[in-house]
């Protein structure tokens, strides 16, 4: 008897308080849970915002390189972690490649650069033709020429000059100048790591998006979630095309001008295309280097190239080959690629066009419901108004009425 009303006594108060499982919840179950989604999502976001550039970098390389890669899986027999392993050799590769070969070409530069300052320190040097030669500012860039790098020694008195009054804004540049490669290099390395996940579990991952999208927006989601592969798979290969388009047109343009190391400055052009406003700066400044030499002709002949061919792949080229399905217009290019890259860097240059090709999708998708609704309206006011008449029956046929309820 003891023992039960030990077990029947008062216990101790529960630290939330007493359960009243009758009482109605203050927060239904669905919006506590959907609130507590965003929550988590909020503080994802805020933790690993760190990495969302080297995450989107490998999305996008992954977008556009999957048909490749599913040809590749194919060949590997379907096994993910062996296809996703050799992708990611594919792709350093493909990286370490071209930055090997423009470091060896940079250094070899940079090697001439210092040998001819020391030779024009020992010797002096006269002021090139190109700077004399120079509309309004020749005869004064050649005396400052004389005074403080064509005599002897003066190339050394201006490099002390430089760096005793700027010894610490030098060491500044190059502590940022190490703090950003070593910034990059950490970008690099995490977006291979996001890449190799991407490539392994991108199939049963966009299986898992796809199942979710289509709860979240089940007459959209199809069309969305496949707008959006296509769309990033064209702009990177639009972008990239049209980078190695104008380099090779340009580069041939500048070897029929006569221009010094058209290979070179072909390629530095292919580069500076992917860039919003590279191009015609790098043709510009090269038909200004001939028009200061003395060659009117070759100059203003490849100025006016380069701004016939930029018309011509701006206008035509660009809009039809970036944004891929949704066939952006020239403006929402333009504004996606500056956007982008003011935003994103280099990354934005793939995002932006991304972003704006969404926006007019979706822009679109409601201009054409607006107008679906409006045709719907006119045809249900031009149905005709009459009394309601029952169809004829025929007469074998036995009439039946139906009963209203009370």
């Amino acid at each position: 008897m003891s023992g039960n009303n030990d077990r029947k006594g008062p216990k101790e108060p529960r630290w939330l308080g007493p359960v009243a499982p009758s009482r109605v919840a203050l927060i239904p179950p669905i919006s506590a849970a959907r609130w507590l989604l965003v929550l988590v999502a909020a503080a994802g976001i805020y933790f690993f915002h760190g990495f969302l550039v080297p995450v989107l970098a490998a999305l996008v390389i992954g977008f556009a390189s999957w048909p490749l890669y599913r040809e590749l899986l194919r060949r590997t027999g379907g096994n993910t972690t062996i296809a996703a392993s050799l992708a990611i050799i594919f792709i350093l590769a493909f990286l370490i490649v071209p930055i090997g070969i423009a470091i060896s070409y940079t250094i070899g530069e940079v090697r001439q650069w210092i040998i001819w300052a020391a030779e024009v320190n020992r010797f002096g040097a006269p002021p090139p033709a190109w700077i004399t030669g120079l509309p309004w500012v020749g005869e004064w860039l050649g005396i400052q020429w004389v005074q403080h790098v064509g005599s002897p020694g003066a190339v050394g008195e201006l490099i002390q000059i430089v760096s005793g009054a700027n010894i610490g804004n030098i060491y500044r540049a190059i502590v940022a100048a190490g703090d950003g490669a070593f910034h990059l290099v950490l970008t690099l390395l995490f977006m291979l790591i996001a890449l190799f996940f991407v490539y392994r579990d991108g199939g049963s991952f966009s299986e898992q998006i796809d199942l979710l999208g289509e709860r979240i927006l089940p007459t959209r989601w199809e069309r969305i979630s496949r707008v959006v592969p296509r769309t990033i798979s064209s702009t990177v290969t639009g972008q990239t095309l049209i980078a190695i388009g104008e380099g090779i047109v340009l580069g041939i343009a500048y070897w029929i001008a006569g221009v010094p190391s058209p290979v070179t400055l072909g390629v530095l052009t292919g580069l500076m295309a992917l860039i919003p406003g590279g191009a015609p700066l790098s043709f510009s400044l090269i038909s200004f280097y001939l028009v200061a030499n003395g060659a009117y002709f070759a100059g203003g002949g490849l100025f006016l190239w380069g701004t016939v061919e930029l018309f011509i792949v701006d206008k035509t080229l660009r809009p039809r080959l970036v944004g891929g399905p949704i066939k952006l217009p020239f403006l929402p290019t333009f504004f996606g690629l500056v956007g982008g890259v003011s935003t994103m860097g280099f990354l934005g240059l793939f995002i932006g066009p991304v972003l704006m090709a969404l926006l007019v999708s979706i822009w679109r998708e409601w201009i054409r419901e607006v107008k679906m609704a409006e045709v719907t309206e006119a045809e249900t006011v031009e149905m005709p108004k009459g009394p309601a008449t029952s169809p004829e029956l025929p007469p074998d046929l036995p009439v039946v009425r139906k009963v209203s309820s009370p």
